[in-house]
């Protein structure tokens, strides 16, 4: 009888070492489901930045800076960034095709991308989906005056619509 409980004992731990091998596998292997729930589609890849209709050396120099809030000063705020040439905000070249400027906060101007969109809008901002976060719309641009708004709910209620006016005649 102690020989029978002996090898019960034995063929037992032999049966429980094997069950925790199968069952230990099964955690790094992946089993078909028979659910009737759809898998996760994958994720969708980053779409390609699109090229804007306006071009980095376009909007390179030096301009006149101001802005409003009210669509109605619109022309007063031009003419105060006329007179800010004095003191002009420059929009230099940047070394990777963008253009030296300011992001919404930051005292260190930095390289932006021009980009465009499906909609036919503009943007300034860091490389990344058009549109984003940091971006400013380009609400209009006709050479001698650029007018942006920040997409940032934030940063467009304290800087407003910025208007750019050229100091210099273009070269």
């Amino acid at each position: 009888m102690v020989g029978s409980r002996s090898a019960r004992t034995v063929a037992n731990l032999g049966i429980a070492s094997v069950l925790t091998i199968f069952l230990g596998g099964c955690g790094s292997m992946s089993l078909p489901s028979f659910s009737s729930s759809p898998s996760a589609p994958p994720e969708p890849s980053a779409a390609p930045e699109m090229p804007a209709t306006i071009r980095a050396d376009e909007i390179v120099g030096r301009w006149g800076l101001a802005s409003f809030q009210n669509p109605n000063d619109r022309a007063r705020t031009e003419a105060a960034a006329r007179a800010q040439c004095k003191q002009p905000y420059v929009i230099g070249a940047g070394a990777t095709g963008g253009v030296i400027m300011h992001l919404a906060d930051q005292a260190t101007p930095q390289e932006l991308r021009l980009k465009g969109s499906p909609s036919g809008k503009n943007y300034i901002g860091p490389p990344g989906p058009a549109g984003g976060e940091q971006d400013r719309e380009i609400v209009s641009f006709d050479g001698r005056v650029l007018i942006t708004r920040f997409i940032d709910k934030d940063a467009a209620t304290r800087y407003g619509n910025m208007v750019y006016v050229r100091c210099a005649p273009r070269a």
